[in-house]
């Protein structure tokens, strides 16, 4: 394993996966003194309605590295194009050589199964790149980890061919704020392309605070939700008094094909549960 800094990478399929998913557990590790990257495998150029290409890129980017500065965190945008990723050999030797290079103790990315090709291949992709990051003939020339490290998945609502099943879940109360700051970085996506896809453009105001009220509106009750959704786990985690009273969670479902999760690697892995 790394030192006693926890280093923990993410994977996401576009440049704000990330930080809708895990953006508050990012803040928390951070602020501990953590070390937290965020990976983009794509550069989401297509993600809007009258503009693409090589200025939405560029734009994604900034808005990625905004929200990075925000957190306290690295984030990488790989140059992808947005809704062609493929799970090829060469994506993979990429992703292997990003962990390498990074050498997380928990590395963290959506299920494998997903309404988007790109989130489903980026799946495969770190679930391919597990274990072979330990076998030294693999892209020899970067040296290779002496363990696997953890993977987790985090949650999500669809149901076939499993539903989510967390195994642990973080209270974000103490960071939501920050976490909202770092998605109303990403003003193409939460404010143009967004409401455009779901008809809803009408509905964004056009000053600066107001949209950042109108997004707290829009993303809240999806985190209070999920610590519903968890609370018998929040209780067990907190202690029950505590975990009652938990309004908004990000919780994880530890994959098949990282790391052990013993009781102490569990503990170190997550240094949260003291307080909320």
């Amino acid at each position: 394993m790394a030192g006693e800094t926890l280093r923990v990478l993410a994977f996401g399929a576009h440049p704000d996966d990330c930080d809708i998913n895990v953006g508050g557990l990012a803040v928390k590790y951070a602020r501990l003194g953590h070390k937290v990257k965020f990976v983009s495998l794509t550069n989401g150029d297509t993600g809007h309605f009258s503009m693409g290409g090589g200025p939405l890129a560029k734009r994604r980017q900034e808005e990625a590295q905004r929200s990075a500065r925000i957190a306290g965190i690295e984030y990488e945008v790989l140059d992808i194009h947005n809704g062609q990723l493929l799970p090829t050999l060469e994506n993979r030797w990429r992703v292997v050589c990003i962990i390498r290079e990074f050498q997380p103790d928990l590395i963290i990315t959506n299920r494998p199964n997903d309404y988007h090709p790109d989130h489903r291949y980026g799946s495969q992709l770190v679930a391919d790149a597990a274990y072979t990051v330990t076998v030294p003939n693999v892209m020899a020339l970067t040296p290779h980890l002496n363990y696997n490290p953890v993977v987790a998945y985090w949650g999500d609502r669809f149901r076939r061919p499993y539903p989510f099943t967390p195994d642990v879940a973080v209270s974000i109360d103490d960071v939501i704020e920050v976490k909202l700051d770092m998605l109303h970085c990403h003003e193409s996506q939460f404010y143009e392309w967004l409401p455009y896809n779901q008809n809803r453009l009408h509905e964004v105001p056009q000053g600066d605070r107001e949209r950042r009220a109108w997004l707290a509106a829009q993303r809240l009750p999806a985190m209070a939700a999920e610590a519903d959704r968890c609370r018998e786990l929040l209780k067990r985690l907190y202690g029950e008094e505590r975990g009652a009273v938990v309004r908004y969670a990000e919780a994880l479902e530890f994959g098949e094909y990282g790391g052990a999760v013993t009781d102490e690697l569990f503990s170190r892995l997550f240094p949260f549960f003291g307080s909320c």
